[in-house]
C-alpha cells in the first residue's frame, strides 16, 4: 500500500475469525473483513477510512483458512494440486459516515503436485499463517501455479488496484488521487 502511495497505519482488531456455516465463497470473505470492521472500537474520525480486509481459498465448495498444522497444510495441497480454485479478498472500508463491503475474487490453478513437493514446501517455507497454506510468490506458487485469473496481488494478500479504486469512489474524490 506504501507503493501504491497510501499513507497508514497497521493494526490489528480484537477479533475471531469466524462465521456462520451457512455462508459461501466470497459471503465469508465479506463477512470477516466487516466483522473486523465492527469490531475496531477507536472511532474513525472526518477525513479517516478504516480498512479491514481477509482472504479465504475456495476449493471444491470448501473453505481453506490457515492450516493448524504441517498435517493440514499437506492436507490442503493436495486438494488443491491439479485443480482450479479461488483467492477470494473480502474488504470493508468504513469512515466516520458509510461503510463499503466488497470482495475481489481470484482463480488459481495448480498443476499437479507430487507429494515430495508438498512436503519439501511445507517444511521449508512453514505455510500456517497463509490461508490455503500456500504464498504465490513463495517457491510452491513459482513452481506449481500454470494459471492465474486476475489479481496477483489479490492472492499475495491484497488487491492493492482494487482497493485504490474503491477508496477514490468512497472517498469521492474528483481528482482520482488518494
Amino acid at each position: 500500500m506504501e507503493e501504491a502511495g497510501l499513507r497508514f497505519r497497521v493494526a490489528v482488531p480484537d477479533f475471531e475469525e469466524n462465521y456462520p456455516p451457512d455462508l459461501k465463497g466470497k459471503e465469508i470473505a465479506e463477512f470477516l473483513a466487516a466483522g473486523k470492521a465492527g469490531s475496531w472500537r477507536e472511532p474513525v474520525t472526518d477525513g479517516q477510512v478504516l480498512i479491514t480486509a481477509d482472504t479465504i481459498v475456495w476449493c471444491n465448495e470448501t473453505d481453506l483458512g490457515k492450516p493448524a498444522d504441517e498435517a493440514e497444510a499437506m492436507r490442503f495441497l493436495r486438494q488443491l494440486s491439479g485443480c482450479r480454485h479461488e483467492v477470494i479478498t473480502g474488504i470493508c472500508l468504513r469512515s466516520a459516515e458509510m461503510t463499503k463491503v466488497f470482495s475481489v475474487t481470484t482463480g488459481v490453478t495448480f498443476r499437479h503436485l507430487l507429494d515430495d513437493e508438498i512436503e519439501y514446501y511445507v517444511r521449508n517455507y512453514r505455510p500456517l499463517d497463509k490461508a490455503g497454506a500456500y504464498g504465490i510468490q513463495e517457491w510452491i506458487g513459482l513452481r506449481g501455479i500454470t494459471c492465474i485469473e486476475g489479481s496477483y496481488y489479490n492472492v499475495v494478500g491484497l488487491p492493492v488496484s482494487e482497493l485504490c479504486t474503491a477508496l477514490t469512489e468512497f472517498t469521492v474524490n474528483k481528482q482520482n488521487t488518494i
